[in-house]
């Protein structure tokens, strides 16, 4: 048996998120089909973040044991002609072979996420399902100052899923930062995070509340509050999956 690692990119639209569940579409089960084309039996691909349903990646790491004596570039080619059979939305970008001692999840030391917002009133097409349309313009100076009263360590409960199963909502956020990013001549704004792991639903949920802040409906000093209540019923309400990315994850 060797270790390999994945990194991967997919569209997470047509997928009940990355983990493997009975009778639906998961990433990780697509990866898995394609790995028993290949011969290998039993097999389990094990990522470094379990995105929800609709989320996409565009630098996820797994891991994998196999039995054949695989080249890595072979590997990849031999992978990425049986998720295109399938027309699965999954690419896998680079594989390596690597140490027993390395593990997709638990070496992880950070992950980077970006989530996406285009204003504009008319519905997006190009950009459908891939970034949050909001139809209201956005205060962006006011949300990067709000998302700056996050960042450390923190009870996180305000901004934790209820089936979130985490042991613990304290969590330490390194970074969290709004700013626009031209797109052929289309601005986004662009909130990127970093930290060692999240709550379930934390990014979108502090996303819909710098929403609110950029609306104007909330001041800073409201997020704050809505923050130390530590109850989830002050949180705004959560930005939809399909604007989030998981864009890598160092180790």
């Amino acid at each position: 048996m060797a270790r390999y690692r994945f990194t991967i990119e997919y569209d997470g639209s047509p997928y009940f998120g990355w983990q493997r569940q009975d009778n639906v579409p998961s990433v990780q089960r697509a990866l898995e089909n394609a790995l028993s084309k290949l011969g290998e039996e039993n097999i389990l691909v094990q990522g470094a973040g379990r995105t929800d349903a609709g989320v996409h990646a565009l630098g996820q790491i797994a891991h994998a044991d196999l039995a054949r004596p695989w080249t890595p570039f072979r590997l990849m080619e031999a992978m990425n002609a049986h998720l295109r059979q399938a027309e699965e939305t999954v690419s896998i970008l680079n594989c390596e072979k690597i140490g027993d001692d390395f593990h997709a999840r638990f070496s992880a030391i950070q992950r980077h996420y970006i989530y996406r917002i285009m204003c504009r009133r008319a519905p997006l097409t190009v950009e459908r399902g891939r970034a949050w349309n909001v139809k209201a313009e956005l205060d962006v100076t006011a949300m990067d100052a709000a998302a700056k009263l996050l960042l450390g360590e923190h009870d996180f409960t305000t901004f934790r899923s209820t089936d979130c199963q985490a042991k613990s909502p304290i969590k330490v956020l390194d970074t969290l930062d709004v700013s626009i990013r031209d797109l052929h001549g289309v601005e986004i704004i662009e909130i990127s995070t970093t930290a060692r792991s999240y709550l379930h639903n934390q990014v979108r949920s502090l996303t819909g509340c710098l929403k609110a802040v950029g609306e104007g409906r909330w001041s800073c000093d409201d997020l704050v509050n809505a923050f130390e209540a530590r109850d989830r019923s002050a949180c705004a309400p959560v930005a939809p999956a399909h604007g989030l990315y998981l864009v890598s994850v160092s180790y």
